[in-house]
């Protein structure tokens, strides 16, 4: 039951576990078991409970308003798990009667219909204490290795026998969870997975912010996979999207009749663009909302971080919208107050009350300190999306070779940022999608140089200081855009061109894991020192990544050409043999199988500034990463 003192925190906006007292719990009154309902619609005239146990009748379980908390709340007794139920609200405004579904829901029918369902979230036993425990660290993740693979549950693979049926929860713990280990990627991150009511939003137009969809199985089934990953050393990332809602009439919108989580003036409350309505993040009650929905993941399924959709949509009043379209702030300027303190109360919050959970940011614009602690006066993100980046290398990889001349600087102009923030680089979903072309297929020339440029802007990728991101399919080279109603194209793998990409995503990924110098420095410029960034006639260029032992250190070496290059020359700061750790160009990886033979000493002769050079064969669109023996 809901306290004074539980009332008097969800309306200053700080009952942070407010799915703990909203929604529907089991519970006893008078030494009767039932459920025990509550919902925030202050502008209500009366609101009922419905639902399978009363025949949807309205009449049936009035609810009783707990006065200026606008919050209603009943008791029905020998309410069982499974049953379905929604809340009629009749507004005070115009009469209205609406039937809505539990914004605090826990699970919810796979329909059109919204209706949510009672159910208990204790079936599932979690064996996952160790991970729990152990992923803090030092320092978080920051100093350690982590390659995500963004994934959508919907279409990583379909079961023919089901006509084309998505897998299961369970099913996906027996089969992603096995190919993302052997792959070596540290992390997983879902598309989202709350309930939502249409599948071509990909999970991005969320009416369940507390449950799970329910088209893959029960709400244990999805601990039971969040469970498998953390078994098998991997973390689960959650895409969350506290930016916008849809407009279903048996959602949030016009809960109580009137503009409750979004705002009245569509200037401040709708995404036209989108055809959804914002949040109203200066209300304290929608920040309750919100800020209990990410704690409950992190706390109740356990989930190791959020990745917040849209951030610049919140932090910009005039994102997408033209001149009059939008309301400045109180000082006239078009940054969202509300959405700012909203976004530093969700980093302080998941922080300090989930130890060793991260979030991260798609932030696309300039906006500064998107990764500076609260305290000095940041949003307080852990990583923030490298969008500059991500745009750069792919139009410097899409041009032809002989025209990448001309663009040096798309390669190179994030170094003069790179540290500006805690980036992580992505190459996700949105860049695969409406037109824009599967990774392989963005490539120019023809079928073999393709599948080398692809395989050499991986390597740039890893060698780049930043944590590291890559959506499903794009790390076997698949031809298609992604299509969340089909699988990926698994039978590629039959082909030993598409085999051999994705060996070297996994050597990429073994490889990070295994040299410090990739991870330990991503944020400092004491971790990467180039060694030419100036040979665009060559289109080559050749860096340093350190650890935090500078005597550890890895050489990238990259060429964007389809010229071999003999005998070129590149500056190191330590004399002795450079071993080869990979090169893009072997044959198991579809190359031509240029290189250095393994390895190559050097020589006692100064280059680019450096007392020892190496004199090394550069592969044709190829990628060599070169350590040296201790």
């Amino acid at each position: 039951m809901l306290t004074e003192f539980d009332l008097h925190l969800f309306g200053e906006g700080t009952l942070h576990r407010a799915f703990d007292k909203l929604g529907a719990h089991r519970s006893e009154l008078d030494g009767r078991p039932g459920v025990h309902f509550a919902v925030w619609a202050p502008n209500a005239e009366l609101v009922s409970v419905i639902g399978d146990f009363n025949g949807w009748n309205p009449r049936a379980h009035p609810m009783r308003n707990l006065g200026a908390s606008g919050i209603w709340e009943t008791f029905v007794p020998g309410v069982g798990d499974g049953e379905r139920y929604k809340y009629e609200v009749i507004s005070r405004v115009d009469g209205a009667k609406l039937q809505k579904t539990d914004p605090y829901g826990f699970f919810f029918e796979s329909d059109a219909s919204g209706a949510a369902i009672v159910w208990d979230l204790n079936r599932h036993k979690w064996r996952d204490k160790e991970w729990m425990e152990g992923r803090a660290g030092k320092h978080g993740w920051l100093d350690r290795p982590l390659s995500v693979y963004e994934l959508h549950l919907g279409s990583w693979k379909r079961v023919p026998e089901r006509g084309g049926a998505p897998l299961t929860y369970r099913e996906m713990a027996q089969q992603i969870v096995p190919y993302v280990k052997d792959m070596g990627f540290t992390h997983i991150e879902l598309l989202p997975v709350l309930e939502h009511p249409f599948a071509g939003s990909w999970g991005y137009q969320v009416t369940g912010f507390f449950a799970p969809t329910s088209r893959f199985g029960p709400p244990e089934d999805f601990k039971a996979f969040v469970d498998e990953c953390h078994l098998n050393g991997i973390g689960v990332i959650l895409d969350w999207v506290p930016g916008h809602f849809p407009k279903d009439a048996h959602g949030l919108a016009r809960f109580d009749g009137t503009a409750l989580y979004e705002h009245e003036d569509p200037r401040q409350g709708e995404h036209r663009e989108w055809g959804t309505l914002v949040f109203n993040y200066g209300r304290h009650e929608v920040r309750a909302f919100l800020l209990s929905s990410a704690l409950f993941w992190l706390e109740e399924y356990h989930i190791d971080g959020l990745r917040v959709d849209a951030v610049a949509s919140m932090l910009y009043l005039d994102y997408s919208r033209k001149e009059g379209e939008w309301l400045p702030n109180v000082f006239g300027g078009r940054e969202n107050l509300d959405a700012m303190e909203f976004l530093r109360q969700l980093n302080v919050q998941t922080h300090s009350q989930s130890p060793g959970s991260i979030t991260v940011a798609e932030e696309s614009t300039a906006w500064p300190g998107v990764t500076r602690p609260v305290h000095l006066g940041g949003l307080g993100f852990t990583y923030k999306w490298n969008m500059g980046w991500m745009h750069d290398v792919l139009e410097y990889a899409g041009k032809d070779a002989i025209h990448r001349r001309w663009a040096h600087n798309d390669l190179t102009f994030s170094l003069l940022y790179a540290f500006t923030e805690n980036f992580l680089l992505p190459f996700s979903h949105d860049e695969v999608v409406h037109g824009k072309r599967a990774m392989l297929d963005k490539m120019p020339g023809d079928i073999w140089q393709k599948r080398a440029t692809l395989r050499t802007l991986y390597g740039y990728m890893f060698g780049h200081p930043g944590k590291k991101l890559m959506f499903m399919g794009c790390e076997f080279g698949q031809w298609r855009e992604w299509d969340h109603d089909e699988s990926l194209d698994w039978h590629l793998l039959d082909y030993p061109e598409h085999r051999g990409i994705q060996q070297w995503v996994r050597d990429l990924n073994r490889t990070l894991a295994e040299q410090p110098a990739l991870y330990q420095v991503d944020f400092d410029h004491a971790g990467f020192e180039w060694l030419d960034c100036s040979d665009f006639e060559g289109s080559v260029i050749s860096f340093v990544r350190r650890a935090h032992d500078p005597s550890d250190f890895v050489v990238f070496v990259v060429n964007f050409t389809p010229v071999p290059r003999e005998a070129y020359v590149i500056g190191v700061p330590e004399a002795g043999r450079y071993v080869e750790l990979l090169n893009s160009d072997a044959a198991m990886y579809g190359g031509s199988d240029m290189g250095n033979r393994g390895a190559v000493e050097s020589e006692h002769v100064p280059a680019q500034g450096r007392p020892h050079r190496l004199t090394l064969v550069l592969p044709p669109l190829g990628c060599l990463l070169l350590k040296r023996e201790q």
